[in-house]
């Protein structure tokens, strides 16, 4: 292999490498606002919960009979 063959070798396996990376930067831009949107689903659902949790406690509270009964 002359000098030449392997200087084109070596520009093919950074051009490939390059790809490579572009492609890796784009999947974990993809991943990265994939959790954003998670995360704000999680938080959405984790506020209902709460706010049923509560009215739940408070239906509970009103049909509860007083003590002397």
């Amino acid at each position: 292999m002359n000098h030449d063959d392997r200087l084109i070798d070596i520009e093919m396996k950074i051009a490939h490498q390059e790809d490579l990376v572009d492609e890796l930067n784009q999947t974990v831009y993809r991943q990265q606002k994939k959790i954003e949107e998670l995360e704000m689903l999680l938080h959405a659902l984790a506020k209902r919960f709460k706010e049923l949790s509560d009215t739940s406690q408070d239906r509970a509270a009103a049909n509860e009979k007083p003590p002397h009964y």
